[in-house]
């Protein structure tokens, strides 16, 4: 293994590593802000609704002039 002359030396150099993965854990798990699923919910749906109304009509346009 190769001599790393900035890597801490002597007892201080064994750390334990499971403190920077306790650390991160404690990171992912805060608290923090949720968008509630009333807000978020409605404006998609009804972009749905109608997207798909806008589709069955273009549909239903294009088969009346094909069959007219």
């Amino acid at each position: 293994m190769a001599h790393n002359p900035h890597a801490p030396q002597g007892p201080a150099g064994n750390h334990d590593p499971a403190g920077s993965t306790q650390m991160f854990r404690a990171f992912v798990d805060e608290e923090g802000p949720r968008p509630t699923a009333a807000t978020s919910s409605s404006g998609p749906r009804i972009g749905l609704i109608v997207g798909i109304v806008a589709v069955v009509a273009v549909i239903a346009a294009v088969a009346w002039l094909a069959l007219s």
